[in-house]
């Protein structure tokens, strides 16, 4: 079976946007235009209508290319239980206020069961101060946290 994972909107963001003239920003695009051709396909990838109404916000020719790559890819719901975990992540963690997408979006990949939550958001999902805390209300609340990596973190040799 192969390992789920669920693609977080800045991961279509970079994918999708014209080469920054930052440094760092750029390396992290070419980072993930590597995961995408090279490592993509040794999962099953999924999104959710976040991402989807995320993706569809901004300039024009940016939304089109951002949901022509999402286009296909399987959707997850938000459920009630979704929500609820989103809720608890907002109130038992460091998540800010202003996070509650960031907390949707690890608990809509949570209560799926993914293995990755694949992302660039180091701020407040891939962050490792605040891991063990998400790991921590995730597993209070009978579900076990995806690993939250960027594509650099996700490739294989």
């Amino acid at each position: 079976m192969r390992e789920k994972v669920y693609l977080e909107t800045t991961v279509i963001s970079y994918l999708t946007a014209w080469r920054s003239p930052q440094l760092l920003m750029a390396a992290h695009q070419e980072a993930t235009r590597i995961w995408w051709d090279e490592q993509k396909n040794r999962f099953d990838i999924f999104t959710s209508e976040a991402v989807i109404e995320e993706a569809s916000g901004g300039d024009p020719e940016a939304v089109q290319r951002r949901l022509s790559v999402l286009e296909g890819i399987p959707e997850l719901d938000i459920t009630d239980n979704v929500r609820d975990l989103a809720k608890s992540l907002l109130a038992n963690t460091p998540l800010p206020e202003k996070a509650q997408i960031d907390a949707l979006h690890i608990a809509v990949a949570t209560v799926h069961g993914m293995d990755y939550l694949l992302t660039w958001n180091c701020r407040h999902i891939a962050n490792a101060t605040f891991r063990h805390r998400i790991d921590t209300v995730c597993e209070s609340a009978g579900y076990q946290a995806p690993v939250l990596c960027t594509p650099l973190e996700l490739m294989e040799e």
